[in-house]
C-alpha cells in the first residue's frame, strides 16, 4: 500500500465472490446462447461473475441513484466545485504504485470495437495499444458480447485468425502487436441476458469479469497483465467501487493485489473536478488518465442543461482551442503527472479519405494539429481510431519526445486552473447546417447500432456513441432553451421540418431498397424522442437498447 493522507476512509468488501454462504438461486441466462459460445459461457466463468454481481451490485445502484440526485442539486443551481471534504488528497504528497514494463510506452493507441477482423488489425496496427471497447464503439447485442470475449480469449492465447468471406484473405497477428486493454461498459448499461437472483447483472461486471476471469493467468504467464479502461465515471466513490472489484476479483482468482492496471477516462464534467480523488482510490491499481473528449461534451450539456447561459454553439467549432477544453485537459496532464501516472490524450476522430487527395489533407492536417497540441501540453500519448493515422500520430510525439517513451517529468507545476475556467461557455455560431449535420450523424448512428454495428464512419469522421450524444442531447439543448438558430429561434415544429426534410434526403443518399429495409423510420423517431422529450435522457444506448 502506498502512503497517502488517509482522510478517505475505504469500504470493506463485505463477501468474496467465491463464498459459498453468498450463494442464492443459481445465475441464469434469459436468451440461449449464441453458437460456440460453451468457451466463454462455462459454469466457472458463470458462477464467477455470479459472485462479483451479487457483492457490488446494490453499490452500482446506490452510486447511480447519487448520480442522480447530485445531478438535481445543479439543475437547482448548485454550482460544481472541487470538494472542500478531500482537500487533503489534493494537497497530500502521495504517488500510484509503479507501472508494469509493458504500460511505460503509449504513444499511440488505437480503438474500436471487439469484432475479429478489427480485433486482429488494431493488435497488428503498429501502435502502442489497442483498446478493445465493449462500450461506445459496440451495439451490445448478445452475440457482439459474447463473441467479443471469444475474440479476445483467442487474441491473448495468439491463436486467433480470421478469413474474409468476400475476399478469402486470411488475417493472422503479427510477430510484435499492440498491448490490449479492455474498455467494459459504463456503471450504468445492464446486460438483460445474465440474471442473477431473477435481477438483470450490471453490465460492466459481466465485461470485467468474463475478460478477467478467462485471461488474467494467460496474459500474466505471456508476460503482460489485465489492464482495463474505466469509461463515464463521475466521482472517486464510483472509483472506489472499481477498486473494491479489483480486490475481490483478484482475491478470488489468487491474482497478486494490483496485478490489475487501469486508466480513468475523465469524460464527464463533475469527474474534472475530482481527477486527484480518483487517482487515490485506485492508486494500487491505477494507470493514468484519458481525456475524453467526445463524451465530455456530451456531458457539459447534460451537467449543465438546466441553465441557458451554458448553451453550446455547433459541435464543429467546441473544439479542444476552445478555454475550458484546454483547462480541462491540461489538468489532466498536471494532475497524472504529479502522481507518477500517465495522461493520455483523446481521440483523432478523422479518418483516411479514399479518392479524394484534397479531403483526404484537410483531414491529415486537422490530425496532425491535434496531435501537435497534445504533445506540447505534456500527453504521454494520443488515440486514434483508424490504422492509417498511427504512423502520422507517431511521428509527432517521435519529433517531440526526443527519445522519451512518455512525458512523465513534465509537471506543469505553473498551470493552475478555476472551476469557472472549467465550465466556461465556448464561443461560436449555432448554425442551420449544423443542426442538419447532427440530425444527419444522430439518426444514421441510431440505425447503424439497432443493427449492431457500434462504430459508425460518416462525412469522414469515426462516430460512435459518444458523438452520437452529442448530436441529439444538443439539439435537445438548443430546443429547451429556445436557441438562436441563424437569427430565429429553435422550436419543436421548426426542427421537425428539418428532420423531415433530412431524412428525405438520407433516403436518395442511401437509396429507396436501403432505407425501406433498414431501422430508420426507427432511428428517426427515437432521434425525435430525444430531442423533444421534457427531460434530457442520461444515456441515448439506454433508450436505444430496449429496441435492440
Amino acid at each position: 500500500m502506498h502512503h497517502s493522507p488517509g482522510s478517505l476512509p475505504r469500504s470493506d468488501v463485505t463477501q468474496s465472490p467465491t463464498d459459498p454462504s453468498a450463494r442464492g438461486p443459481r445465475i441464469e441466462l434469459a436468451s440461449p446462447p449464441p453458437a460456440g459460445a460453451e468457451r466463454v459461457l462455462s459454469p466457472a466463468a458463470l458462477a464467477f461473475i455470479e459472485g462479483l454481481v451479487r457483492t457490488h451490485r446494490p453499490r452500482i445502484a446506490a452510486l447511480l441513484a447519487a448520480r442522480r440526485d447530485r445531478q438535481a442539486a445543479r439543475d437547482r443551481g448548485e454550482p460544481l466545485a472541487f470538494l472542500e471534504s478531500t482537500k487533503a488528497v489534493r494537497t497530500g504528497d502521495w504517488k500510484v504504485a509503479p507501472l508494469p514494463r509493458d504500460l511505460l510506452d503509449r504513444r499511440v493507441e488505437i480503438t474500436g470495437p471487439i469484432d475479429r477482423k478489427m480485433v486482429i488489425n488494431a493488435l497488428n496496427s503498429g501502435a502502442n495499444v489497442f483498446m478493445a471497447d465493449f462500450e461506445d464503439a459496440t451495439s451490445p447485442t448478445w452475440e457482439n458480447v459474447v463473441r467479443g470475449q471469444h475474440n479476445l480469449i483467442d487474441a491473448v492465447d495468439r491463436s486467433i485468425g480470421f478469413e474474409d468471406p468476400a475476399t478469402h484473405k486470411r488475417y493472422e497477428l503479427a510477430q510484435n502487436i499492440a498491448t490490449l486493454l479492455v474498455r467494459p461498459r459504463g456503471l450504468h448499461l445492464p446486460e438483460r441476458h445474465v440474471l442473477v437472483d431473477g435481477e438483470v447483472a450490471p453490465g460492466c461486471l459481466v465485461d470485467f469479469g468474463l475478460y478477467f476471469f478467462h485471461n488474467a493467468k494467460n496474459l500474466l504467464k505471456r508476460g503482460t497483465g489485465p489492464y482495463f479502461y474505466l469509461p463515464k465515471m463521475e466521482s472517486h466513490l464510483e472509483a472506489r467501487l472499481w477498486n473494491d472489484v479489483f480486490v475481490d476479483a483478484q482475491r478470488a482468482l489468487g491474482v497478486p493485489n494490483g496485478t490489475i492496471k487501469a486508466t480513468v477516462l475523465i469524460e464527464t464534467l463533475p469527474a474534472a473536478f475530482e481527477m486527484d480523488e480518483i487517482l487515490y482510490e485506485l492508486r494500487d491499481h491505477a494507470a493514468g488518465l484519458n481525456c475524453g473528449r467526445w463524451d465530455y461534451i456530451f456531458s457539459y450539456i447534460k451537467t449543465l442543461r438546466a441553465h441557458a447561459d451554458h448553451v453550446l454553439p455547433d459541435r464543429s467549432v467546441v473544439t479542444m482551442d476552445q478555454p475550458m477544453m484546454r483547462a480541462y485537459t491540461q489538468l489532466v496532464v498536471k494532475t497524472c503527472h504529479r502522481r507518477g501516472a500517465f495522461a493520455m490524450g483523446g481521440m483523432a476522430a478523422q479518418i483516411p479519405v479514399k479518392n479524394d487527395p484534397v479531403a483526404n489533407e484537410a483531414a491529415l492536417t486537422k490530425v496532425r494539429a491535434d496531435k501537435q497540441r497534445e504533445v506540447g501540453d505534456g500527453h504521454d500519448g494520443t488515440w486514434v481510431a483508424h490504422p492509417g493515422l498511427v504512423s502520422i500520430a507517431r511521428d509527432i510525439f517521435d519529433a517531440s519526445m526526443n527519445g522519451r517513451t512518455n512525458q512523465l517529468d513534465i509537471l506543469r507545476e505553473t498551470f493552475s486552473t478555476t472551476a469557472g475556467a472549467l465550465v466556461e461557455t465556448p464561443k461560436g455560431a449555432r448554425t442551420l447546417e449544423g443542426l442538419r449535420h447532427n440530425v444527419r450523424v444522430g439518426v444514421q448512428y441510431i440505425e447503424a447500432w439497432l443493427h449492431g454495428q457500434g462504430c459508425v464512419p460518416l462525412y469522414n469522421l469515426m462516430e460512435d456513441a459518444a458523438t452520437a450524444e452529442i448530436s441529439r442531447s444538443q439539439v435537445w439543448q438548443w430546443l429547451r432553451h429556445g436557441a438562436d438558430v441563424e437569427g430565429e429561434r429553435l422550436t419543436t415544429p421548426r426542427f421537425r421540418t428539418l428532420l423531415a426534410e433530412e431524412m428525405q434526403k438520407l433516403e436518395g443518399t442511401v437509396g429507396k431498397q436501403r432505407f425501406r429495409e433498414g431501422r430508420f423510420d426507427e432511428a428517426r423517431d427515437l432521434f425525435d424522442k430525444l430531442s423533444t422529450s421534457a427531460e434530457l435522457a442520461d444515456f441515448l444506448t439506454l433508450e436505444a437498447y430496449d429496441r435492440l
